[in-house]
């Protein structure tokens, strides 16, 4: 202390002539929390967005898997196609976006023509028995599967050899 003294020699003590510490942050600190949240979110909100666009998707192959079986035990039961989905009590069921899917019965259904009929890139029908899709995100399709609205659409394809993304068929 006394050394202290001698150097300091106005100052009567230790704490003395010194400011304590506050103990709260300086902006610069909260500045650079802030941007590095911000950084975090730049990079994870993306990742994250991508994450749930891809469990859609499954979710929607799983629930074209199902409605595929129920039409089938329908069709055992029954000995023909069902006309709507509301026969096989699923005509409420939506897609993960909230659009109904949607079923065009072929095989015997009346159905004239390849006017309703989706199509693949060389304008040939995807099934002989029936269309069940899903419309995706945008809510959009057309009949062909090369149309840009029809892109993001989940199809039941070959006879449900293929279900999933238009665009990967």
């Amino acid at each position: 202390m006394a050394y202290y003294h001698r150097i300091f020699p106005g100052v009567a003590g230790t704490a003395r002539g010194f400011r304590k510490a506050e103990g709260g942050y300086t902006l610069v600190e909260l500045l650079s929390v802030v941007a590095i949240i911000a950084i975090l979110a730049a990079i994870s909100i993306p990742a994250y967005s991508a994450y749930i666009s891809k469990v859609r998707i499954e979710r929607t192959i799983e629930e074209i898997r199902t409605l595929q079986s129920e039409i089938a035990l329908y069709l055992t039961d029954v000995d023909h196609l069902p006309d709507t989905l509301a026969d096989i009590h699923r005509s409420d069921l939506k897609d993960p976006w909230g659009h109904p899917y949607e079923y065009l019965r072929i095989d015997g259904g009346g159905v004239k023509g390849k006017g309703k009929l989706r199509r693949d890139r060389f304008l040939n029908p995807l099934n002989t028995d029936y269309d069940l899709y899903s419309m995706g995100a945008d809510g959009k399709s057309k009949t062909n599967l090369n149309a840009k609205e029809s892109e993001d659409d989940i199809v039941r394809i070959l006879g449900g050899n293929y279900i999933g993304l238009a665009s990967k068929f």
